[in-house]
């Protein structure tokens, strides 16, 4: 089996190794599709390394078929097409004990702090996996993963029919966020720089605009007759982005911080006291995120095709990885179907 390998900073390396059996409650997967994310990429660029460990086995957003089921998991069969939820929670810290296991405290986050799905067969808990619905396309259904991030967004946000929705940042999850967001009947625009990923948006149906030649909250007063957004998602991780997602909301308005930001942030706080907003934070997902992202790209309401802009080898991983940090694309899949070679 092939297995991609991080070996440091920008290194990145392609190793054959014998699978192992899958263990108890495990299935082993056939990984089709992995996905790459900007975790990913920061793993890639050596800022992780101090949770990454040398030759780890890295990607989270996956899509593929059982090869084998371990003794004890029950209810699988060999060939059945499933992605994989990530995130295993250890079941006793005060998030787990509360119910929100998604964001549990000593959360073992598969592709970071043990092996992830960069490798042809992959044994993972059954406990993790889902079932996908006959004939979702395999390179399809490895967007599941980012599609439950913005449909769990979505949810913590509250997002209701009619509402004026601001997405500050049109990265891949932003423009999932948007996609969600219209689809439960939201008024949607996205504000981006990059005319790359406005143009993608235009596609597939969202309105975007470019934060340098557009006065934002002067347009969103403008459609809203003064009144401002009731939901902003930031998105964008940077400065400007925090103002402006803040700057645009009305009277008891939603700010969702989507974003990871490396840095603090200033924020008008006095805004929030004036205009008794709130900031509500969004990290990962529940099961039920992920059943209900299967479902939505299982009945195209995710442009799935539009999204995916290059689909790679498993020997150009280093390219893929590039192609990703260098802009002008959207998702990156890696092609890791051993049987296809």
């Amino acid at each position: 089996m092939k297995a991609v390998v991080y070996r440091g900073a920008r290194h990145l390396g392609i190793e054959e190794r014998d699978p192992q059996p899958p263990g108890h409650g495990e299935l082993r997967i056939a990984v089709a599709y992995t996905g790459i994310c900007g975790t990913d990429l920061h793993i890639y660029h050596g800022d992780m390394d101090a949770r990454v460990g040398a030759a780890a086995i890295i990607g989270h957003e996956m899509s593929g078929r059982i090869a084998a089921v371990g003794e004890g998991a029950t209810g699988w069969s060999v060939g059945q097409a499933v992605t994989v939820m990530p995130t295993r929670a250890c079941g006793r810290c005060a998030a787990c004990r509360n119910g929100n296991s998604h964001i549990c405290h000593a959360m073992n986050f598969l592709g970071i702090d043990s092996p992830g799905a960069m490798q042809s067969l992959w044994n993972v808990p059954a406990e993790l996996v889902l079932p996908l619905p006959a004939g979702l396309p395999l390179d399809h259904a490895a967007l599941v993963e980012p599609v439950a991030v913005a449909v769990h967004d979505v949810r913590r946000a509250n997002v209701t029919a009619d509402e004026q929705v601001v997405v500050v940042g049109g990265g891949p999850v932003g423009v999932l966020i948007a996609v969600v967001a219209q689809g439960r009947g939201a008024r949607v625009l996205l504000v981006e720089p990059d005319a790359f990923r406005r143009a993608l948006a235009g596609e597939i149906g969202i309105e975007a605009v470019d934060p340098g030649k557009t006065d934002v909250v002067a347009l969103v007063d403008d459609r809203t007759a003064g009144a401002g957004a009731d939901v902003a998602f930031e998105v964008s991780g940077s400065a400007a982005g925090v103002a402006t997602a803040v700057d645009v909301l009305t009277t008891r308005g939603r700010l969702v911080l989507v974003a990871i930001h490396p840095q603090p942030r200033e924020v008008n706080l006095h805004r929030f006291f004036w205009r008794e907003l709130e900031l509500l934070g969004a990290r990962l997902y529940q099961r039920d995120d992920m059943a209900e992202a299967i479902r939505l790209v299982a009945s195209g309401v995710i442009p799935a095709r539009q999204l995916i802009s290059r689909v790679e080898p498993v020997e150009a991983v280093a390219a893929a990885f590039d192609a990703l940090a260098g802009g002008g694309v959207m998702k990156v899949l890696l092609d890791l179907r051993e049987d296809l070679r």
